[in-house]
């Protein structure tokens, strides 16, 4: 009828009159033509939605109350139904999905020859924006394909794959039941296994509890079921069957029907699962991480077969920018340590270290020996060892992030193998000298320093410094095979340095291969670069040389070699900064060898003649550091042996620290007047006094003039160079005072130094 009114009631009498009618299948060869033609396209003209909704209702009523006397309607319904699942209201599409239920539990003899009809309609429906309207398509797939032509599977798997990463727990929830009914009740369920498995197993890892149960629920009873429908192939392993020594901390053993479900489909699962975990979208490669640590539980040893690609998946799954693939993998890997014999394991892994080993192999390495059991990877502890000890390895980048991993390894041999760590203590050294030789932060130098005390640990010894007394020896040997050929860009300067500047006072029992590295690399011919490092590591040690080189008591008796062949030749003068970098630790190390007393007097005189021209021409660098120690050193040699000078090394002496009183900083033209004071002691008990009155008296005439410094700190200090001196020409000095004395803008110092004259001569 063209009023909307009048189609209305009638349907309201049609509902009425079938709901109570005694036969209402009578009705059916007029009413299903009628519903047909108000519902299907192209006729369907029906403008109303309430009134769509109202027919739909009407068409679920004669499902219901009819059943299978429909049978010979299905077309019509079906046509009915195309249409319906695709209507703009969604309680339409909603009432349509019950139908579509309705008509495959009423009719299961024939519902298959029209099935497959329903499928794309549904389909088209199942990513509805309304979640009651995708879980109603859920459901209704379910039942269509259960009751219906099973080939249909394959044509909806994908979409609902894409509903377990739906926003909404219902829609994942409806999935799970629609899955795990396959796997319970569909007839060519055998044939769908390996598609349907990781679907259902895809839920174990849901966030909401009751999805996961529920999964679960699912899948204990479908490993009862397959175990019973198979209980002959299985007798023997029903029987015989032994729980593994060594499992997961934390996860339950799956039954056997689950384990061999999973087993017997995982070569057609993995290679599809493989490819997904690289997929570009992040959250499909973050479930199929999830998804193949659950598979791999459930295979146990079967993994073995599948290692190949499993491996290669992991490397690449290991570099994921998601955190949570990379978590998952290296759960993953865990699990083939527990369950794959480390000989196979290890055959597998090791071959990509020989290549150029990545962060993702070094990862998955150290998953596997932290997933694996002590004991049976026992006999693999001196092969583990020597691969990562390989420079190829251990010194293949100085990217923190694989020093990182590198260091992870180290800590899962240690953690897993325990006292088994002792035989392969010195390669395990070697590569935690090394990470902690690469510049890197303060935070990753004490995991490694906290590392190398588990490995003390493990060895029952007291500290890490015991292994590094352990293993001294052989790691300066290690380092020292290749010294001929260091430049400042070879790991082995900086493995050198950590091994003697990390190992405290043990270097001080290594003397000799120590020293020998030294001379071998700061001749100057060498990189300067690579030497500057070096003697930047000299210095730190000779600063606290009782707890660290002379921790024993034996440096000095390598002095002469430190001096003649080390420090000596790199005093001497090269242009450049770097040179004149090398040449200002050259004298700091100096200064520190006399400033903690090692260089004694005697050994002074010994290198005198050799160090003093070189020290004198250090105190006009462009360094102040290297000005200030030079000053200090030519004080201390004065006092040492400056009675012994002849006339002409006082003469460059004194014309040289008289030159510093003119320098920039402060501190140095200080060290130079104390430096003068020493030098007129000195001159005062020599032989030379009487040829240098000219020079004295040039030198009283000069440190005058610094008697008007503006620093007055330096004032004071020319005051009492002056004073020192006065005692050897006192008139001649008197007669300079006097001669001046008028200049000067502060005589009180003038008058002073006269008065201390005068008193001196009283004295005497």
């Amino acid at each position: 009828d063209a009023a909307e009114r009048c189609r209305e009631l009638a349907l309201q009498l049609l509902r009425h009159g079938l709901g109570h009618g005694e036969r209402p299948c009578e009705a059916l060869p007029v009413l299903l033509p009628a519903l047909a033609q108000r519902l299907c396209p192209p006729q369907g003209a029906e403008p109303s939605e309430e009134l769509r909704l109202g027919l739909v209702q009407l068409l679920s009523l004669l499902l219901q109350r009819c059943g299978a006397s429909m049978a010979p309607y299905l077309g019509d319904i079906a046509r009915v139904l195309q249409a319906t699942l695709l209507d703009h209201y969604a309680e339409v599409r909603r009432e349509s999905c019950g139908c579509a239920v309705a008509c495959a539990r009423a009719m299961p003899e024939h519902f298959h020859m029209q099935s497959e009809s329903l499928i794309k309609p549904l389909m088209q429906t199942i990513s509805h924006q309304h979640y009651r309207v995708r879980v109603d398509v859920i459901q209704a797939t379910g039942a269509v394909i259960q009751f219906g032509n099973g080939k249909s599977v394959d044509d909806v798997l994908s979409h609902l794959a894409q509903r377990l990463f739906d926003e909404i727990p219902k829609v994942r929830h409806a999935v799970t039941t629609v899955i795990g009914e396959w796997l319970l009740h569909l007839r060519d369920r055998y044939s769908y296994f390996h598609k349907l498995i990781p679907l259902l197993l895809g839920s174990f890892t849901d966030e909401i509890p009751e999805n996961v149960k529920l999964a679960w629920t699912y899948w204990e009873k479908i490993g009862l079921q397959w175990e019973k429908e198979n209980e002959e192939d299985l007798k023997d392993k029903m029987d015989f069957s032994v729980s593994p020594s060594h499992y997961p901390k934390g996860e339950t053993r799956p039954g056997l029907g689950c384990r061999e479900l999973v087993s017997r489909n995982l070569s057609k699962i993995l290679p599809g699962l493989c490819h997904d975990i690289t997929d570009w979208l992040g959250s499909t490669r973050i479930k199929a991480s999830q998804l193949l640590y659950t598979l791999l539980l459930h295979a146990e040893d079967h993994i073995t077969q599948h290692m190949e690609l499993l491996l290669r998946t992991l490397y690449q799954a290991c570099s994921d920018e998601e955190s949570e693939v990379v978590k998952n993998s290296v759960k993953a890997a865990e699990l083939i340590g527990t369950f794959v014999s480390p000989k196979v394991s290890l055959k597998l892994i090791t071959p990509a270290f020989e290549q150029t080993p990545k962060a993702s192999c070094v990862m998955v390495l150290a998953a596997v020996v932290r997933g694996s059991p002590k004991e049976i990877l026992q006999p693999h502890v001196g092969q583990l060892g020597s691969t990562l000890s390989q420079a190829g390895v251990c010194q293949r980048s100085e990217e923190v992030f694989y020093m990182e991993q590198l260091l992870y390894c180290v800590q899962a041999l240690i953690e897993v193998c325990q006292e088994d760590c002792k035989e392969i203590s010195l390669q395990l050294m070697k590569v935690l000298v090394t990470i902690m030789a690469i510049p890197s932060s303060q935070d990753l130098k004490e995991k490694v320093e906290k590392t190398m005390s588990s490995l003390a640990a493990v060895q029952q010894l007291e500290s890490f410094h015991c292994l590094y007394k352990q293993h001294i020896i052989q790691l300066l040997e290690w380092v020292a095979v290749s010294s001929e050929g260091w430049t400042c860009y070879s790991p082995e300067v900086l493995q050198f340095e950590v091994i003697a500047t990390h190992s405290g006072p043990v270097i001080g029992e290594a003397l000799d291969d120590f020293i020998l590295i030294l001379k071998t690399c700061l001749q100057p011919s060498r990189d300067p670069q690579m030497r500057l490092k070096l003697f930047t590591v000299l210095s730190q040690l000779l600063q606290k040389a009782s707890e660290t080189i002379n921790s024993q008591g034996l440096f000095p008796s390598y002095l002469e070699t430190v001096i003649k062949d080390i420090l000596a030749p790199n005093l001497q003068w090269h242009a450049g900064r770097t040179a004149a970098a090398i040449r200002a630790t050259a004298v700091l190390c100096l200064w520190a060898l006399i400033h903690c007393e090692m260089l004694s007097p005697k050994e002074i005189l010994k290198v005198k003649d050799e160090l003093m021209p070189q020290i004198i021409a250090s105190m006009d660098e462009d360094s102040k550091i290297t000005r200030l120690m030079a000053c200090r050193i030519v004080d201390v040699f004065l006092k040492v042996c400056g009675r012994q000078f002849d006339a002409d090394k006082f003469k460059n002496t004194y014309t040289e620290v008289l030159k510093r009183l003119d320098d920039a900083s402060c501190d140095v033209r200080l060290a130079a007047a104390h430096t003068l004071a020493n030098w007129f002691k000195c001159l005062k008990d020599s032989d030379v006094k009487s040829s240098m009155e000219g020079h004295v008296e040039f030198l009283y005439q000069e440190l005058l003039v610094h008697l008007d410094d503006p620093d007055e700190n330096l004032q004071k200090a020319v005051l009492e160079v002056l004073k020192e001196g006065s005692i050897l020409y006192p008139d001649l000095l008197v007669r300079e005072i006097e001669g001046v004395l008028h200049k000067h803008q502060t005589p009180v110092y003038c008058n002073q130094l006269l008065h201390h004259i005068q008193s001196a001569k009283e004295s005497a």
